[in-house]
């Protein structure tokens, strides 16, 4: 309750976006492979950010 008004940190923001990418990665994968490669580039692109971060 207390975390209820914490604001996330820019690296925080940066997590979330790269797992949700990775998981409409995935769910590409079986249906669309090229969607899922570029699914997979963004999600790069977004860890090469965090790892900026850090």
């Amino acid at each position: 309750m207390f975390g209820l008004f914490k604001k996330k940190t820019e690296k925080e923001k940066l997590q979330e976006a790269y797992k949700k990418l990775m998981k409409e990665a995935y769910d590409l994968s079986t249906s669309n492979r090229s969607a899922s490669d570029n699914k997979y580039a963004e999600a790069d692109v977004v860890m090469k950010k965090i790892e900026n971060l850090e």
